[in-house]
Parts: C-alpha cells; structure tokens; sequence
C-alpha cells in the first residue's frame, strides 16, 4: 500500500499513528506529496479526484481516501484489538470522539488558509474568530468528556490526540491548555506513545 502524505497534514497523522497503533506501518509505502487549495496535483488527483490527503493506494490500483475511511479500512486488516470498536455505547463515544477531534481540525486549517493563501488585506477577521469559536467549543467539550478518552487508544483517541498536537504546531500562541487541565493531562500522557513521537508534525 502506498500512503500520499505530508508531515505537516494532521488528518495524515491520524492514518500514521493509527498505522503504527495496529502494526500496519511496514506494510505501507509513505510516499511525500505537496498539496496546495490553489493549485493542481495531478498525480494525487490519480488517487483522490479531491486531490486532498491522506489518500491510500491499495495494492490492487484502487484507492481510498479521507481519513476515517482509511482508518477503518486498516483496522480491518489486522487480528489484534479493533480501535473502531464494534458495537454499543463505546462505538458511538469513539466516533463522537473522531468528530469531534475532526471538527477542531476543520476550523483550524479554514483559519490557515486564510491567513496562508489570502492577501492579508482581503482576509476576514469575523471568519476567523468565527472558526476559533469553533475550535474552541470542541476543546471546551472535549474537557467535560475527558474522562471518555482514558483506557485503550481508540480512532477518537488518536483523532483528538492529533488534534492538539497540531493545534501546538500551528497555533502554539492559541494556549489550549488554559482552562483545560483534564485534557491537556490526557494529551501529555498520550503523546508520549511511540505512534506520536514518531509522527511528529514539521513544516
């Protein structure tokens, strides 16, 4: 399998630790792929016609793409215990969790292309402080439900796991742990695990 990636995608990550959680990451080929919301990339475009990442080739030619269905794709290959928990409350906890965890990220890379791609005199302030309020609301919630992320990694886990380690990468200055003592306790123990220091975020 071949994995279309940049170190910087925390939705990446999320496929990169979950690999490396199920003992899947030798079995795929990380291949570096420059992605841009203004520019083409025909040969992603070959795997992911929303030429977005992560996007997995699979060994037959086909491909998936987005990272909560590759993740559940990958959980399906191994025999050791499911991070997609089958059925009953710790399913729909463990999905809640990946929204939520995706939705923090969603707000947080809307903010970046803004101040990224946008001439500074077209950017909008009330867009921004609009997808913070987003971000912000997640992290809140994500407070009250610590509680929900203890015990065995599971895809919410990783997802919000992620989640705040990119929120420290591209928006350190954002101070997330302010206010948030249970979950910044659960992330300083979570990202101690090898799947985390081995993926760490660069530009």
């Amino acid at each position: 399998m071949k994995l279309f990636f940049n170190n910087a995608s925390p939705f990446v990550r999320k496929v990169r630790v979950f690999a490396r959680e199920t003992g899947l990451d030798k079995n795929i080929e990380e291949t570096t792929t420059a992605v841009s919301p203004v520019q083409d990339n025909a040969s992603l475009g070959q795997a992911n016609p929303l030429q977005k990442i992560p996007a997995l080739l699979l060994d037959d030619g086909s491909a998936l793409f987005d990272s909560p269905v590759i993740c559940e794709y990958l959980d399906s290959l191994h025999a050791g215990r499911k991070l997609f928990p089958a059925a009953g409350p710790a399913r729909w906890t463990a999905l809640k969790l990946q929204a939520t965890g995706d939705g923090i990220l969603d707000a947080g890379v809307l903010c970046r292309y803004e101040m990224a791609f946008r001439p500074k005199e077209f950017q909008w302030s009330g867009w921004l402080d609009g997808q913070k309020k987003k971000w912000h609301g997640g992290l809140d919630y994500l407070e009250r439900e610590a509680g929900a992320l203890d015990g065995e990694p599971t895809i919410g886990g990783i997802t919000v796991a992620c989640a705040l380690g990119w929120l420290d990468f591209r928006y350190g200055d954002d101070n997330w742990r302010n206010g948030r003592p249970k979950l910044a306790a659960w992330f300083e123990k979570f990202a101690a695990r090898p799947s985390m220091k081995a993926t760490m975020p660069s530009a």
